[in-house]
């Protein structure tokens, strides 16, 4: 009986997966018939239809009200309209990552390029941070336009035809990738240790991190930044995106960060962690409409 049940839900899974492979082909080859632009708007149309619609929704409604309580319940529901626009944008944009790189002066206006370009030449490790905002992959794209060729971390897919797509298209990312799990840790600090530069997305939930504050609540939040940071004496950069339109956005590279543990290579990660999530959550403010609340930040 055992081995039955088994094989059907080996089978169940096979057959799922070929369907969902089918669904992603044939949307990478209808955004692929249309410009960067056109394709954004198609999948920021989607999603605001069939977005505020999903079970997930609610969760984001009650996030969205936690963290913002200054707005008025319209302008809430606005905001997660926004959100799923946002989303439904990154989609179908992430198919046109190769054109959106071979096109970067048209696609993207840049702020602060030389604190990229001081990252790559100062002989130094170094770390790219950001958050989930606007199109996040656009950090991996203008990092690599100065030579920095990121270690960062993705979650690969449990659909291997699905992995396989998408992996085609982070091509144009440029950068290693290490798998989410125990040996990204490992992977990101031995790129640091023979002096390149990781990326990190430092706003997702992570069950094994510390309680910070974010948006007024505490959130589970990693603190390899920080160890890697204190620990190899690396200058952090913050990467912002922000959306101007469909496929058109401005990418603002800040002054480095410079952390320091004293004397002691052992960083206060409660410290750095809370000043870097002030920041984040100020972005989130002044922006709310391009922060992916879909992730499930909070534990509650």
């Amino acid at each position: 009986m055992a081995n039955h049940s088994q094989t059907r839900r080996k089978l169940k899974r096979l057959v799922l997966y070929r369907l969902e492979a089918a669904a992603t082909w044939l949307f990478i080859k209808a955004m692929r018939l249309l410009s960067p632009e056109r394709a954004s708007d198609a999948g920021g149309w989607l999603m605001r239809v069939l977005g505020p619609r999903l079970p997930l929704s609610r969760q984001m409604r009650r996030n969205i009200a936690r963290s913002l309580p200054e707005l008025p319940a319209t302008e809430q529901e606005k905001v997660l309209v926004e959100a799923w626009d946002n989303l439904g944008r990154n989609f179908a944009e992430y198919i046109h990552l190769d054109r959106i790189a071979a096109n970067y002066e048209t696609y993207v206006d840049l702020i602060g390029g030389e604190h990229l370009r001081a990252l790559a030449e100062d002989g130094r490790p170094g770390i790219v941070f950001t958050g989930h905002f606007a199109n996040w992959e656009l950090c991996g794209i203008t990092a690599s336009r100065f030579g920095l060729e990121l270690t960062y971390v993705f979650r690969r897919p449990n659909n291997p035809w699905v992995a396989e797509m998408l992996a085609r298209a982070r091509a144009s990312l440029g950068g290693k990738m290490v798998p989410k799990g125990k040996e990204a840790a490992r992977g990101l600090a031995t790129t640091i240790r023979s002096g390149g530069h990781v990326g990190l997305l430092i706003d997702q939930k992570l069950n094994e991190g510390i309680p910070v504050p974010f948006l007024g609540r505490d959130a589970m939040t990693g603190t390899l930044l920080a160890d890697l940071a204190v620990r190899y004496k690396a200058p952090a950069v913050p990467l912002r995106v922000i959306r101007l339109g469909a496929a058109r956005f401005r990418v603002e590279a800040l002054p480095p960060i410079e952390f320091t543990g004293g004397d002691t290579p052992k960083p206060d990660g409660t410290a750095i962690m809370t000043r870097l999530n002030e920041m984040l959550g100020e972005w989130v403010r002044e922006r709310p409409g391009q922060w992916m609340w879909q992730h499930r930040r909070w534990p509650d």
